[in-house]
């Protein structure tokens, strides 16, 4: 999402951004966030593999890109862009045909399905086909056909479930074949993060969402609310993670040798404490024109840093996992 960079697309008039910008090329690190999350959670336990690592971030990437380019499709068709203080859309503008964002949209989930399907045929667990076809739907069905989960404001709901605990825990499940109690927390704090992108998202337009009856979580709260909840979508997920390192240390499931770790319980608390402070000048950043009462295009800088922290977030909550169990 490179909005800021194309203020001059408003000074013309309304017109079509690139596919990069549709694509929110500048939110996709937020993507394989849980995945490089649950890679070190398979790593903490000595069973990674880098291919299957591989096939869950694309199926990650697939499944978000086609998830923003069905959201450019069905928001366009139903005249939900047609006055949005972001980016100009492909749809709303005109200058791509509907259909070609469509089966865009179409192209990227059945890229995603096809990932999918190795990494489940690499893991033997079959049953996992179940759940990428319910993520699938998921992400058609937030603004998609008649009835979008999206325009009732349960868009965060499906956001945390997929995008924070099945792709953190799953990338860790066809892993090791198990599902850690001890990283649960922290795929919660990947979720809120997730959460805090939609919500920021959804601020950006909460003046004109309701007059096409697209009821999201930020504008049911109100401005105040949304505001307030996304700050603490990027606050929690701080404490979630330490939570996740102390659990993992004490109950010894993260280490596939003693038990343990030799790393002192002292020393699993520093490194617990010292985690989320690294973190804490990336929440402030992100939150700065949130809690300024930035409006409009001047809250894209919040969606960018946002998408930042959920990167860092898993690298560094992965990373101390598997310095723990050293």
């Amino acid at each position: 999402m490179s909005g800021e960079n194309g203020e001059h697309a408003q000074d013309s008039g309304p017109r079509a951004t690139s596919w990069g910008e549709v694509v929110r090329l500048r939110t996709l690190p937020a993507a394989v966030a849980p995945v490089i999350l649950g890679a070190g959670a398979a790593a903490a336990m000595g069973k990674l593999s880098v291919v299957r690592s591989l096939l869950a971030a694309g199926v990650a990437l697939a499944l978000q890109i086609g998830c923003n380019l069905a959201n450019d499709y069905s928001d366009g068709v139903r005249g939900t862009d047609d006055d949005r203080t972001g980016p100009p859309r492909l749809t709303a503008s005109g200058q791509v045909a509907p259909r070609t964002v469509k089966l865009a949209a179409f192209g990227c989930f059945g890229l995603g399905a096809l990932l999918g399907l190795a990494l489940v045929a690499l893991s033997g667990q079959w049953w996992l086909l179940v759940v990428g076809a319910a993520a699938i739907a998921a992400a058609w069905f937030y603004t998609g056909g008649s009835h979008p989960y999206g325009y009732a404001g349960l868009g965060e709901v499906f956001v945390f479930i997929f995008f924070g605990l099945v792709a953190t825990v799953g990338t860790t499940y066809v892993q090791t074949g198990s599902l850690p109690g001890w990283l649960w927390p922290s795929a919660c704090g990947i979720g809120l993060l997730a959460c805090s992108l939609l919500m920021v998202n959804n601020l950006r337009d909460i003046d004109t969402d309701p007059a096409h009856g697209k009821m999201t979580l930020a504008v049911r709260l109100g401005e105040g609310g949304a505001r307030r909840a996304f700050s603490l979508m990027l606050h929690v997920p701080l404490l979630l993670g330490a939570v996740a390192l102390v659990w993992a240390r004490e109950t010894g499931s993260a280490s596939p040798v003693d038990g343990g770790g030799h790393i002192s319980p002292l020393l699993t608390l520093v490194i617990a404490l010292a985690a989320p402070l690294l973190l804490l000048p990336l929440v402030r950043r992100a939150t700065a024109p949130v809690r300024s009462g930035a409006r409009g295009r001047d809250l894209i800088a919040s969606l960018r840093d946002a998408g930042l922290l959920e990167l860092a977030y898993g690298v560094v909550f992965a990373a101390t996992t598997i310095i723990i169990t050293l």
